[in-house]
């Protein structure tokens, strides 16, 4: 990882400021840009200092602003560093889920070397996080999904399995299925879908191998993992029609 990347420090406590400040200047993939006790203060010099990640205290005594609210406006990758990160447990939670942002802490009091190792990892996180596929879908009531490749199971034409029209349905491994607007198969690839991940089995499915477990000679259907809707995996089988059976069988069978 040779990535520098560009820290903005927030924290009430001025002792407190100076010690995360000095211990970040010592790591070699970390450049402060920024370094603020108050949020009006940070907000002001946010403008020229264009950080791309936050370290935070979550609690900023009597400022305006905590330091959740500050993560949220700014939606960037953040390291809270806090002596109450037990009673935010669920906000830091909903803010890495609901943001798709990398979001780590640590507890207040902590060593050099704690803080450290512990931030050492949170930019490798980071750095694998930034380094994901990602594709931007319209679905039927929201445009512009930011959505993951790996997380995308199969995309589905089959009017049987609840595609609409002209309309297409895609289905994940870790939440519901959604419907697809104007999209073609012919043109995946421009939306980012490459033919080297997505292979076809049918006229009416396009399948991410990485969830094809495998292919089943006797009834021509390939078995796969995808989203139960009740927070788990499930197997669910697609048909393989004759056109596609001999690369199938080659490659999974």
């Amino acid at each position: 990882m040779t990535k520098i990347y560009r820290i903005a420090l927030l924290e009430d406590n001025k002792k407190q400021l100076e010690k995360l400040a000095g211990y970040l200047e010592k790591i070699p993939n970390a450049q402060l840009v920024l370094k603020s006790s108050s949020s009006d203060d940070f907000f002001e010099h946010l403008k020229t200092a264009t950080p791309d990640i936050l370290v935070a205290d979550l609690d900023l005594g009597n400022d305006s602003m905590s330091g959740m609210e500050v993560a949220t406006e700014l939606n960037l990758p953040v390291f809270f560093a806090s002596i109450n990160t037990a009673d935010y447990i669920e906000d830091l939670e909903e803010l890495k889920r609901d943001a798709e942002i990398c979001v780590d802490h640590i507890t207040k009091p902590f060593t050099e070397e704690q803080f450290t190792k512990s931030f050492i990892r949170f930019l490798k996180e980071v750095y694998l996080f930034s380094n994901l596929d990602y594709v931007h879908l319209d679905f039927n009531k929201t445009k512009r999904n930011k959505i993951l490749i790996d997380d995308i199971v199969y995309l589905c034409a089959d009017k049987r399995a609840g595609s609409e029209s002209n309309n297409k349905q895609i289905h994940f491994i870790n939440r519901k299925p959604e419907n697809l607007i104007d999209f073609s198969f012919s043109k995946m690839e421009e939306k980012g879908l490459q033919k080297s991940q997505f292979v076809t089995v049918h006229k009416s499915f396009r399948v991410n191998k990485k969830y094809i477990r495998c292919y089943h000679r006797k009834t021509c259907t390939i078995e796969i993992s995808v989203f139960d809707g009740c927070g788990k995996t499930k197997s669910h089988y697609l048909p393989v029609s004759e056109t596609y059976q001999t690369d199938i069988k080659k490659n999974f069978g």
